[in-house]
């Protein structure tokens, strides 16, 4: 099947499964390999689900947050600032669950996190710990947590997390405003922070626009995703630490505040091709994997760590990263070369009913999805709700990994390749390209240059291809299409094509 073919039977099937949700709990497939059960969906956000839906007409459950509370029991915030916990949701029957609101009257909540018998969860001022001290299923203590970065009233300064990375410690990350009255000077917006246990906050980086997602991976390491816009050329996934600065110079006032971790010696570049501004200013760290804008996204949001083993594909200890306009799921491959971490990024999920925003592994090895459409509008045809996924069946054939090499790229591949095809330099086509680094709202490819390759090797089980490549470009990002690779059973690549971020060739 050649590319454009694979490509149209993918849309098919994503028409097909958007025709399907229309109908009320159904379970359908989103790509091979998968199916997703539609728990509850809401065509507006007035609507309620159905007659039948347990928390009443009229209350709009906008997933903004999402957290495991007990074996059968999901929390969620959403956006109108409630906490809802939904019981039975692990069932086959959707109509079986029971939900009752735990928590009310937050300001728009972004995010939930269980600790021990309390919740914690984001809003516009402050992390707030919820509990219920008497047993009756209500929070009755609102605490503060954590507090300090200021709210500035601007719709678009939003708070995220908190998200706990390996060492117990808790990440918080601030919007930056847009607009006139942005107020960005103001600490710390744009910036990842951890609470300090006393109430207040540590500044830890800088430089970020909207980073709507956080998670640790399994060494415990803390990302998050930007979204594209001033200066940021794409979606990024950033490794978060102390003291680096990532992209958005609209952060840079609150660089001269006496507790920033980040000094400047000198002005920041700007208008420049992005791998001269990292050469220029050593204390900008580049992106850990670049989701190149609508090839594979246009504004990342959640991060989670595949940690099920093997219950949800081969794919352990990579992150998935949800997507809010084209209402998708991406998956990214991480490694470290010369201490630091970079990686590849694939295609993965599609199809959900609206945008994704928060994302929450069950138990039992399933993804519940958590979605809203508010502020912007997404692929998906409703307004908001959940679904959860589940690996059913086999997984297709795909690029699992995608490593990097000093002289080029090791693939390796779900299944067993065809060793004809896959020894064929012909079969793959590789392309380089980086962004401009400016204040513009995102940015074009830019310095393109195609790459021959020059072999390709494949190992005696034909589940590793090694591509040797001539001209590989540090800090630019590594296009690969592999259309022309088949399996030993004769089926393409369900996605051929896969993104590595090279910031660094391995020596």
């Amino acid at each position: 099947m050649e590319m454009s073919s694979q490509r149209s039977w993918c849309q098919g099937f994503s028409r097909y499964f958007k025709l399907a949700l229309l109908l009320p709990l159904s379970l359908s497939a989103i790509e091979p390999g998968y199916e997703a059960l539609d728990l509850y969906t809401a065509s507006s956000p007035s609507s309620s689900r159905d007659t039948t839906w347990k928390p009443g007409d009229g209350v709009t459950l906008e997933v903004s947050g999402m957290a495991w509370i007990g074996p059968d029991r999901l929390g969620v915030t959403v956006r109108k600032g409630e906490v809802w916990f939904l019981d039975g949701v692990l069932g086959e029957d959707p109509s079986k669950i029971t939900y009752h609101r735990f928590a009310s009257g937050l300001h728009e909540p972004l995010g939930l996190l269980q600790d021990g018998d309390a919740c914690l969860v984001a809003q516009r001022a402050e992390v707030t710990r919820l509990r219920d001290t008497d047993g009756d299923g209500l929070a009755d203590e609102y605490l503060t947590y954590a507090r300090g970065w200021n709210v500035t009233g601007n719709y678009h300064a939003y708070t995220y997390g908190p998200e706990r990375d390996g060492e117990g410690r808790l990440w918080i990350t601030a919007n930056l405003g847009m607009g006139e009255r942005a107020n960005n000077k103001l600490p710390w917006h744009g910036w990842a922070m951890l609470a300090d246990g006393k109430g207040g906050v540590i500044p830890m980086a800088a430089g970020l626009r909207s980073p709507c997602g956080l998670g640790a991976n399994l060494e415990g390491d803390m990302f998050v995703t930007d979204q594209q816009g001033t200066w940021v050329a794409a979606t990024p996934v950033h490794h978060l630490r102390k003291g680096v600065f990532y992209t958005n110079q609209e952060a840079l006032p609150t660089l001269d505040h006496p507790d920033s971790p980040i000094k400047l010696t000198s002005p920041l570049p700007k208008d420049c091709a992005y791998p001269d501004a990292l050469r220029a200013a050593p204390v900008m760290a580049p992106a850990t994997v670049w989701l190149p804008y609508n090839k594979m996204g246009r504004s990342g949001t959640d991060i989670q760590v595949i940690d099920q083993k093997g219950r949800f594909g081969p794919f352990d200890g990579q992150l998935l990263v949800g997507e809010f306009t084209n209402s998708a799921i991406s998956r990214v491959f991480l490694e470290k070369v010369g201490g630091e971490y970079q990686g590849a990024c694939f295609p993965f999920l599609s199809g959900f009913p609206a945008a994704v925003v928060r994302m929450a592994f069950a138990p039992d090895g399933s993804l519940f999805v958590g979605m809203t459409n508010r502020g912007w509008s997404s692929l998906g045809n409703r307004s908001y709700g959940i679904t959860r996924v589940r690996q059913k069946g086999a997984i297709p054939f795909s690029i699992c990994e995608m490593r990097a090499r000093p002289d080029g790229f090791e693939l390796a591949l779900t299944e067993p390749a065809d060793p004809a095809t896959a020894a064929s330099p012909a079969s793959y086509t590789l392309e380089s390209f980086t962004y401009t680094y400016s204040g513009a709202y995102g940015s074009d490819e830019i310095e393109k240059r195609p790459h021959t390759i020059e072999s390709a090797a494949v190992s005696p089980d034909g589940l590793t291809v090694r591509l040797k490549v001539a001209g590989l470009r540090e800090l630019y990002v590594h296009e690969l299409r592999a259309s022309g690779l088949r399996s030993k059973q004769g089926a393409p690549l369900l996605f051929p094509d896969a993104y590595y971020t090279l910031n660094k060739i391995p020596r």
